[in-house]
């Protein structure tokens, strides 16, 4: 019987001690002391957006650059998970930050077609490298959309916004300076990036990719302007320097009951095009702009319940198409796989959310094509009814 108590005293100690054990860690993790930076606290975060949509129409020629539904047959109807998200943050000290953000996503799939998680960001923050700027090595979130237009759009779980559609990364392996410029207000800031250009995969040159942003916040920070630019040197195209430079300008203005933005942007592909001469045949290595305009609007209906949201984007990849002189285009690397077809992007919806971070919403997704080029005109759209479904998990 002694030997019996003894051993409850050590099991009950024993589970007193966990049970402390745990509380501190709880503790030493909520929100409230993560917010604050206290050492060794951390956060575990995530969502995930999928839908059940139906093809209503589909451009049998398959047209789209980036599009998520390009090649899907009409009446096609399926579930999908399009993106899966699962980050760890954790503050070493007040001065040390650490990130980790796995996604999986279609695009990233195994051979066989099941979702993997890849590692998406990595990286150390050193806090106030001087006062208001932040020092980020590893893979981070470039200065593209990420931390900008795609918060302000909110509805990720709709669509990218209109220059990740046409990839320009959203993260990237490098070093980072995120800072502002009224540290105490917080109305101007900007972010600085040199990167290796290829996203999670290993560096296959010697070029980098340039990134930079300022922003401003006016009128009691209701009005957001944002001007954005970065540049990518890549290997040559027929012995000729090859690389592209994009200048984006972004401003939305937001009260309590809407959002409504613009984003426009132009990319210049220097001696990107190949086109070929109708008289002669002889390809001719073109430098050629791509330029794209995206508005929209989101707004409340009832409050913390219903909200509405609606967009448009207008998209040219090609300002060099001649009928006359050229039969053929052929876009590479910097470029898009179709430099003669322009899109015009229209999507609309709901946003139900029955609890916080529960969001159902019912939308319409629509790319219409026109073809700019030599070819016989054809203009179709693809054409998707869908029911997103979303959840945010530890936010």
């Amino acid at each position: 019987m002694f030997t019996k108590k003894i051993l409850f005293l050590t099991v009950l100690s024993a589970s007193v001690l966990f049970s402390n054990n745990i509380k501190a860690q709880f503790v030493s993790n909520s929100d409230s002391a993560f917010n604050a930076g206290r050492p060794n606290s951390g956060k575990l975060w995530g969502y995930m957006f999928g839908d059940y949509y139906v093809k209503a129409q589909a451009d049998s020629l398959n047209r789209g650059s980036g599009s998520q539904y390009s090649g899907v047959p009409k009446n096609r109807n399926a579930f999908q998970i399009r993106r899966l998200y699962l980050g760890y943050n954790y503050n070493i000290t007040k001065k040390f930050a650490a990130e980790v953000l796995l996604e999986a996503a279609p695009g990233e799939a195994l051979t066989d077609n099941k979702l993997a998680f890849y590692v998406k960001l990595a990286n150390l923050r050193i806090k106030d490298l001087w006062k208001g700027t932040d020092l980020i090595l590893g893979q981070v979130s470039t200065p593209g959309f990420s931390m900008s237009s795609e918060p302000i759009w909110g509805y990720r779980s709709v669509e990218k916004t209109i220059i990740d559609v046409r990839g320009t990364p959203s993260y990237d392996l490098g070093a980072s300076l995120q800072g502002k410029f009224d540290p105490k207000k917080g109305n101007f800031g900007y972010d600085l990036m040199v990167g290796n250009g290829t996203g999670a995969k290993p560096e296959g040159d010697n070029y980098k990719w340039l990134y930079g942003d300022i922003w401003g916040k006016f009128l009691d920070k209701k009005l957001y302007v944002n001007l954005y630019v970065d540049y990518n040197g890549m290997s040559p195209v027929a012995g000729m320097k090859h690389s592209r430079s994009m200048i984006k300008g972004f401003v939305a203005y937001t009260v309590p009951t809407f959002t409504i933005g613009v984003e426009a942007y132009n990319n210049h592909l220097k001696n990107d095009n190949q086109a070929t001469e109708i008289s002669t045949g002889n390809v001719d290595v073109l430098s050629v702009d791509a330029s794209g305009l995206s508005i929209f609007v989101r707004g409340t209906l009832v409050k913390d319940k219903l909200n509405f949201f609606a967009r448009t984007d207008f998209f040219n990849p090609d300002n060099k198409i001649d009928n006359n002189r050229y039969n053929k285009y052929v876009g590479n690397t910097g470029g898009y796989s179709d430099p003669s077809t322009k899109e015009n992007f229209i999507t609309a919806g709901l946003d139900f959310t029955p609890m916080k971070n529960v969001h159902l919403m019912p939308n319409l997704w629509l790319n219409h094509y026109k073809n700019q080029g030599f070819a016989t005109k054809y203009d179709v759209s693809d054409v998707v009814a869908r029911l997103t479904f979303y959840y945010v998990f530890g936010k």
